[in-house]
């Protein structure tokens, strides 16, 4: 398998200042000298196509597509016939086992949310301090995130993601037999470095592995694992730390994360580096393109908005809601189911229309969360809360792929980092505010973020239309 056709095999080409992106990611040529091209708004100065592009050069694209050279068949009807419909099914295969990997890494991330509880009554901690379970792997994923994506250099991106998962599942094993919270939160650590590095290398593999025409959808497809972590992980991991106790659950993430290795290490094709990332390129995107800062920020406030609120979510739903703890685990499944809805609801559509109506919608569903008691209004506000935050990880996807399609490997490694810095940053903000105030505090301080990236993304979209240079 080659990989022409990857945005990050393009050799870099200076970014646009005022690059910000269209509805959905999508593989970009180089553009000719002197057209003056912005690839994310699809305006050109040059006059050379729509795009700014020679459609002669798209199509010299699609036919040195990644996992199908098959541009006019990859359905398996015409081009290559049984071929390209193999070649399709084996990339497919491989996108699934990408989000299985994500699945099981954020499932691991986000198990303490479920688990804060009966974790610190058994090892003798607040809350507050429990909640570093989730603060500490959030804080080394956002620094592992550039740091492997760097460091990992001219490795095959297949040995790459299959020792990460392999660290993932190694951490969780330990943590289900750790005497003591200290040593839970060492392997955390492990599995910070886990959820960054493959992350980072995971979130634009989708261009590397289906046909051109397929990207958005396989985009989806692999970040369905963070909701679906959400639908059947944390759920699931709550219910079996209430059946069997906590050191179960981490134990079964553990098992979890061996199978994922089997699955990559079968389907999973070699993915030789395109073009090997250097700070320098990553510190050159946020410096020169303003899609890319806008999306920084953005990643940010909301991801710090909803893990302010979310890593509490319990005991926000039993001391504001007033709701049975033994029911916390089946709302918490109807929060995933709805997540994954919004998840697909948001993979097709315009990035930043998208974050400005969930921005929004999240800040009054959590300002509403903290100031309606009753079991009936908590359970509706967090099936709302799902269903919009669903879209988050998705649509930031898509906004920083195409606002540096050239580097999409770069701009994916910044956006996870920002992510799971924005997740340790939340977790702590969290744990200060339900410590120190009280449970409501939580969600009033996300909704107070979240307006604030409502504020960001509006007055980039105005930017936008307006014209207004950067």
């Amino acid at each position: 398998m080659t990989s022409a056709a990857a945005p990050g095999n393009l050799p870099p080409s200076p970014e646009p200042h005022d690059s910000l992106p269209s509805a959905t990611p999508r593989t970009v040529p180089e553009p000719r000298s002197g057209t003056g091209a912005d690839p994310a708004s699809g305006g050109a100065s040059g006059g050379d196509g729509a795009d700014g592009y020679d459609k002669a050069d798209n199509a010299d694209v699609a036919d040195n597509a990644d996992v199908a050279d098959n541009a006019d068949g990859d359905d398996g009807v015409g081009g290559s016939g049984a071929g390209s419909g193999r070649a399709l099914w084996t990339g497919w295969a491989a996108v699934c086992a990408v989000a299985l990997g994500i699945f099981g890494l954020i499932t691991s991330e986000l198990l303490p949310v479920g688990l804060l509880t009966p974790v610190g009554a058994a090892l003798g901690v607040s809350d507050g301090t429990a909640g570093l379970m989730v603060t500490v792997p959030g804080l080394v994923a956002g620094f592992c995130a550039p740091l492997v994506t760097v460091g990992s250099g001219r490795l095959d991106r297949r040995l790459v993601l299959c020792v990460l998962i392999a660290l993932m599942a190694v951490a969780n094993l330990a943590a289900a037999l750790a005497p003591n919270f200290t040593v839970v939160l060492a392997t955390r650590l492990l599995v910070g470095v886990s959820v960054g590095g493959f992350w980072a290398i995971a979130g634009g593999l989708a261009v590397r592995l289906v046909p051109e025409r397929h990207v958005g959808s396989a985009t989806a497809v692999v970040f369905g694992g963070v909701p679906t972590a959400s639908v059947l992980g944390v759920p699931a991991g709550t219910l079996l730390g209430e059946v069997g106790g906590w050191r179960t659950a981490f134990a079964a993430v553990g098992v979890l994360g061996l199978l994922t290795l089997v699955a990559l290490v079968l389907l999973l094709p070699p993915l030789p580096p395109t073009c090997p990332v250097a700070f320098p390129e990553l510190f050159g995107l946020l410096r020169g393109n303003r899609g890319v800062r806008v999306g920084v920020i953005v990643t940010f406030l909301v991801v710090t908005g909803q893990f302010t609120a979310y890593t509490f979510v319990r005991p926000i739903l039993q001391d504001v809601s007033g709701i049975d703890a033994h029911h916390v685990s089946t709302l918490l499944l109807g929060y995933g189911v709805a997540g994954v809805a919004g998840n697909f609801l948001a993979g097709p559509r315009d990035a930043r229309r998208t974050l400005l109506t969930v921005s929004a919608s999240l800040a009054v569903i959590l300002g509403l969360m903290a100031a309606l008691p009753g079991t009936v209004a908590g359970s509706a506000l967090l099936l709302a809360w799902g269903l919009a935050y669903g879209g988050v990880s998705v649509s930031l996807q898509s906004w920083m792929v195409a606002s540096a399609p050239a580097a999409t490997e770069a701009a994916s490694s910044l956006m996870v980092a920002v992510f799971n810095l924005a997740i340790a940053a939340g977790a702590l903000l969290g744990g200060l505010a339900v410590d120190g105030i009280s449970a409501p505090a939580a969600p009033l301080g996300a909704a107070a973020l979240m307006l604030l990236a409502a504020v960001t993304v509006g007055g980039t979209s105005a930017r936008r239309r307006d014209g207004i240079p950067d």
